[in-house]
């Protein structure tokens, strides 16, 4: 009765598609506006007009150095977000599938990090990192070795990308393993008996089988790399040092509340929505399985 009565549906339906209208697509919309005009007095008073600025704020972009700065380690995310997030997640779920017992524990184990506020994980691996007294250099200084500043220029880019992949790899790894829970025992069974190794059942079974679900994940990956915020925000602040820990969100934000310079934070925002439409759909079409 549910599907021959269209209107319970609209019920259900139509208050979600107002949520999204007020409070994703209206603001994105005004974004986009904001992004032509220069809002240096931020709220539009009686009788006083932004003054329009056309393309500026986007030809600004293209010689801003910390633009490509961010784009750049934006892509080094997409890369790392994809070979580790999503390549540990599914050798740890084809592992854990293969456990009889205990699944739910090494579930809830590898997903615990989701769980924990981005900022908690950034304050813990801050105090990982600190030069006096942080855990790293205890460890060093056990093995008379000279401290390190892990956070120096030359390093601060890998230090905060190894906590943001390592909270997300079990998100994809309860994902990879739900897929996985999908490929029937029969075929593995049958591929046992030919003589197919379990190395090999990974490669001619598994990630053919798993290719939709793989393709999900990388879409969410890269995608996700785009967005990253917290974690780095928290651990370096304004990007430093010398804002070569730089990626978009993170420079959206210092931009448009840290130096107060809305309209060009708004320009930075319309260009990570851009790029990650343009990622989503090169990665669809290169996981998308074709007759």
């Amino acid at each position: 009765m549910l599907y021959k009565k269209k209107w319970p549906l609209l019920v259900f339906l139509v208050p979600g598609i107002l949520f999204m209208l007020v409070f994703l697509y209206i603001p994105f919309l005004n974004n986009i506006k904001n992004s032509f005009y220069d809002m240096t007095g931020i709220v539009e008073l009686p009788g006083m007009n932004w003054k329009f600025l056309g393309l500026d704020n986007y030809k600004k972009m293209l010689s801003d150095v910390n633009v490509r700065i961010a784009i750049l380690n934006s892509v080094k995310m997409m890369v790392l977000t994809v070979v580790f997030e999503v390549g540990i997640g599914f050798v740890l779920a084809v592992m854990v599938s293969n456990i009889k017992k205990g699944q739910q524990f090494f579930r809830t184990v590898y997903f615990f990090p989701i769980v924990i506020s981005a900022t908690a994980i950034g304050l813990m691996f801050k105090l990982f990192y600190n030069y006096n007294g942080g855990m790293l250099n205890q460890i060093l200084e056990a093995f008379g070795k000279e401290p390190v500043n892990w956070l120096k220029p030359e390093l601060a880019l890998l230090m905060v990308c190894v906590p943001t992949l390592w909270s997300y790899v079990g998100f994809y790894f309860v994902i990879l393993l739900t897929g996985l829970s999908d490929i029937s025992d029969d075929i593995y069974e049958a591929a046992s008996i030919d003589g197919c190794t379990k190395f090999k059942q990974v490669f001619y079974i598994t990630l053919p089988m798993m290719k939709t679900v793989i393709g999900t994940c990388v879409t969410l990956a890269v995608t996700g790399a785009l967005k990253v915020f917290d974690l780095p925000w928290v651990m370096v602040p304004n990007g430093a040092p010398q804002g070569l820990t730089h990626f978009m969100g993170t420079y959206m934000y210092q931009t448009a509340f840290a130096m107060n310079n809305y309209d060009y934070g708004s320009t930075i925002a319309v260009v990570i929505v851009i790029l990650g439409i343009v990622v989503a759909k090169a990665v669809d079409f290169i996981t998308k399985e074709r007759s």
